[in-house]
């Protein structure tokens, strides 16, 4: 699991990389999706820079190969090149909140017709492994929890490009969230609701999850638009 406090990622990073040994895609793409990982769980913070020459060998990877893992990451909007000074993990804006939440919207709520059983499940165990993990203390993995139960409902569709546009648009919300200070002060009340959507779906009212869910995303985009605002994004 991930630590409250992110200080030292190598050892997650380690296994990250172990995860994937199998996986066939070129190794710039591997490295791409341990770094989006890492993100996703809330191991590399905004305006963090990574370095290649910590990267490299935990990722075990070449310097060209770590570059091109860096490029891949820049185009999905998760890193930055600063001129003369390195790659860093980008910083959200408000606008992208908006794009962001934009986009959750029309997957997320169409993708609710398309539930079914085996679905349904998949949501909840996002939502069970958010509870425990609050009932635990650890508030950025009930943030993960979070991400997960969103992208369970995001693969309802069943279809591979949601996924993997729904993969990048959770990282770049992850990011977000590190902007939004304390981790329980945003997210226990949307654990709960999240609890609540899955309810409402097991008892056959998709009408009424796709009311609470667009209320949800509503709620979640003013309130990281607010703390965006005061921040001067």
């Amino acid at each position: 699991m991930v630590p409250e406090a992110v200080l030292d990622f190598k050892d997650r990073l380690v296994e990250l990389v172990g995860a994937r040994k199998r996986d066939r895609s070129s190794a710039a793409e591997n490295a791409a999706a341990v770094l989006r990982d890492l993100v996703l769980e809330g191991g590399l913070a905004p305006g963090q820079q990574v370095v290649e020459n910590d990267l490299m060998p935990l990722l075990e990877v070449s310097r060209n190969t770590l570059r091109e893992a860096f490029r891949l990451l820049t185009h999905e909007k998760l890193l930055e090149h600063k001129l003369n000074r390195g790659v860093f993990v980008r910083v959200l804006t408000a606008a992208d909140v908006v794009d962001l939440f934009t986009v959750r919207r029309m997957v997320e709520v169409a993708g609710l017709d398309l539930a079914d059983a085996a679905g349904v499940a998949r949501m909840a165990a996002a939502v069970e492994y958010g509870e425990t993990a609050a009932r635990e203390g650890r508030w950025v993995d009930v943030g993960t929890a979070n991400l997960r139960f969103h992208q369970a409902i995001s693969a309802l569709s069943g279809s591979s490009r949601i996924d993997e546009l729904m993969r990048h648009v959770a990282a770049e919300l992850r990011l977000g969230f590190h902007e939004m200070g304390e981790p329980r002060a945003f997210h226990e009340s949307y654990l709960r609701r999240n609890r609540e959507i899955v309810d409402t779906l097991a008892a056959g009212d998709t009408a009424a999850a796709q009311a609470q869910l667009r209320s949800y995303l509503d709620d979640a985009e003013a309130e990281m638009l607010a703390a965006f605002t005061e921040m001067g994004r």
